[in-house]
């Protein structure tokens, strides 16, 4: 399911993005794409949570360190990407 929700979140992220370019409403799809991402957190963490309950030890110790990192690398990415937009609208009124 955490992929699932991880590419709707790089899929909207990218239609934030051609809205703002095309000079359409773009907030609806940045809100959608954030809230994709914390959903790809949420997912992960709860199928990670099912090898706890079965505690399959090395899977998680396989896992964990490697997710952790790229999941921290793909959040600050994606709230970067997102918010780009609303930056670049105030610099462009300036």
């Amino acid at each position: 399911m955490w992929v699932i929700f991880g590419i709707i979140a790089i899929v909207t992220t990218f239609i934030n993005l051609y809205m703002y370019r095309a000079g359409k409403d773009y907030k609806l799809a940045m809100a959608m794409a954030l809230s994709f991402t914390a959903l790809t957190i949420c997912a992960d963490y709860s199928y990670l949570n099912r090898w706890v309950k079965a505690e399959d030890w090395a899977a998680l110790s396989d896992v964990i360190p490697g997710m952790a990192r790229a999941f921290w690398f793909l959040t600050i990415v994606s709230i970067l990407l997102n918010i780009a937009p609303i930056f670049l609208e105030r610099k462009r009124k300036k």
